[in-house]
Protein backbone atom coordinates (compact mmCIF):
# COMPACT_ATOMS: atom_id res chain seq x y z
CA UNK A 1 0.00 0.00 0.00
CA UNK A 2 1.05 3.44 -0.85
CA UNK A 3 1.43 5.85 2.53
CA UNK A 4 -1.96 7.51 1.87
CA UNK A 5 -3.59 4.10 1.88
CA UNK A 6 -1.55 3.27 4.85
CA UNK A 7 -3.39 6.36 6.69
CA UNK A 8 -6.85 5.80 5.25
CA UNK A 9 -6.35 1.94 6.67
CA UNK A 10 -5.25 2.78 9.90
CA UNK A 11 -8.01 5.90 10.50
CA UNK A 12 -10.78 2.86 9.63
CA UNK A 13 -8.97 0.06 11.21
CA UNK A 14 -8.45 2.23 14.72
CA UNK A 15 -11.00 4.48 14.29
CA UNK A 16 -8.17 7.04 14.47
CA UNK A 17 -6.91 10.94 13.92
CA UNK A 18 -4.26 10.61 16.74
CA UNK A 19 -0.82 10.38 16.20
CA UNK A 20 1.87 9.15 18.92
CA UNK A 21 5.03 11.50 18.65
CA UNK A 22 8.08 9.50 19.47
CA UNK A 23 10.28 12.39 21.05
CA UNK A 24 12.42 10.31 23.76
CA UNK A 25 13.74 12.63 26.42
CA UNK A 26 15.56 10.49 29.01
CA UNK A 27 15.39 13.62 31.79
CA UNK A 28 11.64 12.70 31.44
CA UNK A 29 11.67 9.28 31.68
CA UNK A 30 9.68 7.64 34.70
CA UNK A 31 11.53 7.10 37.62
CA UNK A 32 12.85 3.66 37.33
CA UNK A 33 14.33 4.44 33.44
CA UNK A 34 15.29 8.26 33.99
CA UNK A 35 18.26 9.97 32.71
CA UNK A 36 19.04 6.14 31.16
CA UNK A 37 19.71 6.80 27.28
CA UNK A 38 20.11 3.63 26.66
CA UNK A 39 16.55 2.98 26.98
CA UNK A 40 15.23 4.88 25.15
CA UNK A 41 14.55 1.68 22.43
CA UNK A 42 12.28 0.31 25.59
CA UNK A 43 10.69 3.10 26.46
CA UNK A 44 9.63 3.70 22.85
CA UNK A 45 8.56 0.12 22.31
CA UNK A 46 6.78 -0.07 25.42
CA UNK A 47 4.73 3.10 24.11
CA UNK A 48 3.93 1.75 21.04
CA UNK A 49 2.97 -1.80 22.23
CA UNK A 50 0.37 0.26 24.46
CA UNK A 51 -1.38 2.47 21.57
CA UNK A 52 -0.72 0.77 18.34
CA UNK A 53 -4.50 -0.04 18.05
CA UNK A 54 -5.07 3.62 19.02
CA UNK A 55 -3.49 5.46 16.30
CA UNK A 56 -3.30 6.52 12.84
CA UNK A 57 0.17 7.07 12.69
CA UNK A 58 3.38 7.33 14.71
CA UNK A 59 6.02 9.99 14.45
CA UNK A 60 9.51 8.91 15.77
CA UNK A 61 11.54 12.58 15.89
CA UNK A 62 14.91 11.79 14.89
CA UNK A 63 16.60 14.35 16.50
CA UNK A 64 15.46 13.09 20.47
CA UNK A 65 17.75 9.99 19.60
CA UNK A 66 20.47 11.70 17.57
CA UNK A 67 21.14 13.88 20.16
CA UNK A 68 21.86 10.66 22.52
CA UNK A 69 23.82 8.91 19.67
CA UNK A 70 20.79 6.80 19.30
CA UNK A 71 20.61 5.91 16.11
CA UNK A 72 21.13 2.60 16.36
CA UNK A 73 18.03 2.58 18.69
CA UNK A 74 15.83 4.33 16.19
CA UNK A 75 17.14 1.97 13.64
CA UNK A 76 15.61 -0.95 16.14
CA UNK A 77 12.33 1.27 17.06
CA UNK A 78 11.88 1.14 13.53
CA UNK A 79 12.18 -2.84 13.05
CA UNK A 80 9.99 -3.21 15.95
CA UNK A 81 6.95 -0.72 14.07
CA UNK A 82 7.34 -2.89 11.24
CA UNK A 83 7.58 -6.19 12.86
CA UNK A 84 4.85 -5.06 15.85
CA UNK A 85 2.67 -2.81 14.15
CA UNK A 86 2.69 -3.10 10.51
CA UNK A 87 -0.83 -1.49 9.99
CA UNK A 88 0.12 1.84 11.36
CA UNK A 89 2.33 3.89 9.44
CA UNK A 90 5.39 6.11 10.35
CA UNK A 91 6.27 9.35 9.79
CA UNK A 92 9.90 10.24 10.20
CA UNK A 93 9.70 13.83 11.69
CA UNK A 94 13.05 15.15 10.07
CA UNK A 95 12.39 18.32 8.68
CA UNK A 96 15.36 18.00 6.01
CA UNK A 97 15.51 20.91 3.59
CA UNK A 98 18.84 20.68 1.42
CA UNK A 99 19.21 20.35 -2.70
CA UNK A 100 20.81 17.86 -4.64
CA UNK A 101 23.12 14.82 -4.27
CA UNK A 102 22.61 15.88 -0.49
CA UNK A 103 18.76 16.05 -0.38
CA UNK A 104 19.38 12.06 -2.12
CA UNK A 105 21.00 11.06 0.85
CA UNK A 106 18.79 12.47 3.06
CA UNK A 107 15.56 10.79 1.31
CA UNK A 108 17.87 7.12 1.31
CA UNK A 109 18.81 7.83 4.89
CA UNK A 110 14.44 7.99 5.65
CA UNK A 111 12.86 5.28 3.63
CA UNK A 112 15.94 3.23 3.25
CA UNK A 113 17.99 2.93 6.20
CA UNK A 114 15.29 3.55 8.73
CA UNK A 115 12.56 2.28 6.39
CA UNK A 116 9.92 5.41 7.07
CA UNK A 117 6.44 5.59 4.98
CA UNK A 118 6.94 9.13 4.94
CA UNK A 119 8.67 12.18 6.25
CA UNK A 120 8.92 15.92 7.07
CA UNK A 121 10.75 18.79 4.94
CA UNK A 122 11.13 21.79 4.45
CA UNK A 123 10.16 23.13 1.44
CA UNK A 124 12.26 26.84 1.70
CA UNK A 125 14.84 25.52 -1.41
CA UNK A 126 12.18 24.96 -3.76
CA UNK A 127 11.11 21.65 -6.04
CA UNK A 128 14.45 20.33 -6.30
CA UNK A 129 14.80 20.07 -2.37
CA UNK A 130 11.62 18.27 -2.28
CA UNK A 131 12.08 15.60 -5.37
CA UNK A 132 14.46 13.18 -4.59
CA UNK A 133 11.76 11.73 -1.63
CA UNK A 134 9.20 11.74 -4.27
CA UNK A 135 11.44 8.90 -6.62
CA UNK A 136 10.36 6.27 -3.58
CA UNK A 137 7.37 4.96 -5.01
CA UNK A 138 4.41 4.63 -2.46
CA UNK A 139 6.11 7.21 0.18
CA UNK A 140 4.86 10.25 1.47
CA UNK A 141 6.53 13.85 2.91
CA UNK A 142 5.07 16.47 4.96
CA UNK A 143 5.99 19.97 3.67
CA UNK A 144 6.11 22.56 6.59
CA UNK A 145 2.93 24.89 5.82
CA UNK A 146 2.35 26.77 8.94
CA UNK A 147 3.83 26.07 12.13
CA UNK A 148 2.79 26.25 15.53
CA UNK A 149 5.57 28.19 16.99
CA UNK A 150 5.25 31.78 17.04
CA UNK A 151 8.43 32.73 14.89
CA UNK A 152 6.48 30.92 12.07
CA UNK A 153 4.94 34.06 11.31
CA UNK A 154 8.03 35.47 10.45
CA UNK A 155 8.28 33.66 7.14
CA UNK A 156 5.08 31.51 6.77
CA UNK A 157 2.48 34.83 7.69
CA UNK A 158 4.43 37.26 4.99
CA UNK A 159 3.13 38.49 1.55
CA UNK A 160 5.20 37.20 -1.21
CA UNK A 161 4.88 40.58 -2.38
CA UNK A 162 3.08 44.13 -2.17
CA UNK A 163 0.93 43.72 -4.61
CA UNK A 164 -2.64 43.61 -3.53
CA UNK A 165 -3.98 40.18 -3.18
CA UNK A 166 -1.11 38.46 -3.38
CA UNK A 167 -0.80 34.84 -1.07
CA UNK A 168 0.69 34.39 1.69
CA UNK A 169 3.96 32.40 1.82
CA UNK A 170 2.31 29.66 3.59
CA UNK A 171 -0.68 30.27 1.40
CA UNK A 172 1.76 29.45 -1.49
CA UNK A 173 3.12 26.07 -0.21
CA UNK A 174 -0.16 24.77 0.20
CA UNK A 175 -1.38 25.47 -3.19
CA UNK A 176 1.96 24.38 -4.67
CA UNK A 177 1.66 21.14 -1.95
CA UNK A 178 -1.82 20.62 -3.42
CA UNK A 179 -0.77 21.29 -7.39
CA UNK A 180 2.32 21.34 -9.47
CA UNK A 181 4.70 19.48 -7.07
CA UNK A 182 2.37 16.88 -6.06
CA UNK A 183 3.41 14.58 -9.22
CA UNK A 184 2.31 11.39 -7.40
CA UNK A 185 -0.01 12.05 -4.78
CA UNK A 186 2.77 11.93 -2.26
CA UNK A 187 2.53 15.35 -0.58
CA UNK A 188 1.30 16.79 2.86
CA UNK A 189 1.01 19.61 4.79
CA UNK A 190 2.05 20.23 8.28
CA UNK A 191 0.06 22.91 10.11
CA UNK A 192 0.00 24.32 13.59
CA UNK A 193 -2.97 22.84 16.09
CA UNK A 194 -2.88 26.68 17.52
CA UNK A 195 -4.00 28.20 14.64
CA UNK A 196 -7.55 26.55 13.69
CA UNK A 197 -8.36 29.23 10.88
CA UNK A 198 -5.41 28.69 9.56
CA UNK A 199 -6.14 25.11 8.95
CA UNK A 200 -9.35 25.76 7.38
CA UNK A 201 -7.58 28.08 4.96
CA UNK A 202 -4.97 25.25 4.55
CA UNK A 203 -7.83 23.06 3.51
CA UNK A 204 -9.27 25.18 1.53
CA UNK A 205 -6.42 25.64 -0.65
CA UNK A 206 -5.25 21.99 -0.54
CA UNK A 207 -8.33 20.09 -0.14
CA UNK A 208 -7.18 16.41 -0.62
CA UNK A 209 -3.92 16.31 0.73
CA UNK A 210 -3.33 14.86 3.94
CA UNK A 211 -2.32 17.40 6.78
CA UNK A 212 0.09 16.57 9.77
CA UNK A 213 -0.74 18.89 12.90
CA UNK A 214 0.92 18.91 15.75
CA UNK A 215 0.11 21.01 18.74
CA UNK A 216 -2.51 19.16 20.51
CA UNK A 217 -1.72 18.14 23.93
CA UNK A 218 1.27 19.91 25.61
CA UNK A 219 1.29 22.78 23.11
CA UNK A 220 -2.41 23.71 24.21
CA UNK A 221 -4.41 23.10 20.41
CA UNK A 222 -7.87 22.78 20.70
CA UNK A 223 -8.49 18.87 19.42
CA UNK A 224 -12.38 19.35 18.63
CA UNK A 225 -11.67 22.76 16.79
CA UNK A 226 -8.76 20.95 15.03
CA UNK A 227 -10.77 18.48 13.52
CA UNK A 228 -13.91 20.74 12.48
CA UNK A 229 -11.29 22.76 10.37
CA UNK A 230 -9.13 20.30 9.02
CA UNK A 231 -11.05 16.73 8.79
CA UNK A 232 -12.52 15.64 5.52
CA UNK A 233 -13.81 12.15 4.58
CA UNK A 234 -11.80 11.93 1.69
CA UNK A 235 -8.28 14.06 2.93
CA UNK A 236 -7.27 12.50 6.33
CA UNK A 237 -5.81 14.55 9.18
CA UNK A 238 -2.90 13.39 11.48
CA UNK A 239 -3.18 14.84 14.85
CA UNK A 240 -0.24 14.46 17.20
CA UNK A 241 0.53 14.99 20.44
CA UNK A 242 3.93 13.85 22.33
CA UNK A 243 4.67 14.62 25.69
CA UNK A 244 1.16 14.57 26.89
CA UNK A 245 0.82 11.14 26.13
CA UNK A 246 4.70 9.68 26.39
CA UNK A 247 4.91 11.85 30.21
CA UNK A 248 1.85 10.65 31.55
CA UNK A 249 3.04 8.67 34.32
CA UNK A 250 6.48 8.97 35.95
CA UNK A 251 5.97 5.01 37.02
CA UNK A 252 6.37 1.57 36.32
CA UNK A 253 3.13 2.16 34.84
CA UNK A 254 3.92 4.34 32.65
CA UNK A 255 2.63 2.65 29.31
CA UNK A 256 -0.79 1.91 30.45
CA UNK A 257 -1.43 5.60 31.78
CA UNK A 258 0.30 6.37 28.36
CA UNK A 259 -2.76 4.25 26.50
CA UNK A 260 -5.50 6.05 28.63
CA UNK A 261 -4.11 9.42 27.71
CA UNK A 262 -4.04 8.16 23.89
CA UNK A 263 -7.34 6.76 24.10
CA UNK A 264 -8.98 10.20 25.57
CA UNK A 265 -7.38 11.95 22.70
CA UNK A 266 -8.66 9.57 20.10
CA UNK A 267 -11.92 9.55 21.59
CA UNK A 268 -11.68 13.66 21.71
CA UNK A 269 -10.86 13.80 18.19
CA UNK A 270 -13.38 11.27 17.30
CA UNK A 271 -16.50 12.95 18.60
CA UNK A 272 -15.47 16.05 16.61
CA UNK A 273 -15.58 14.16 13.57
CA UNK A 274 -19.30 12.76 14.11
Amino acid sequence: MTFLDMLHSAERRNGSLLCVGLDPEPAKFPDHLKGDASRIYDFCAAIVDATADLVIAFKPQIAYFAAHRAEDQLERLMEHLRRNAPQVPVILDAKRGDIGSTAEQYAREAFERYGADAVTLSPFMGFDSIQPYLKYEGKGAFLLCRTSNPGGDDLQNQRLSSVPGEPLLYEHVARLAQGPWNLNGQLGLVVGATYPAEIERVRALAPTVPLLIPGVGAQGGDAAATVRAGWRADAPIVVNSSRAILYASSGEGFAEAARRAARKTRDVLQAARG
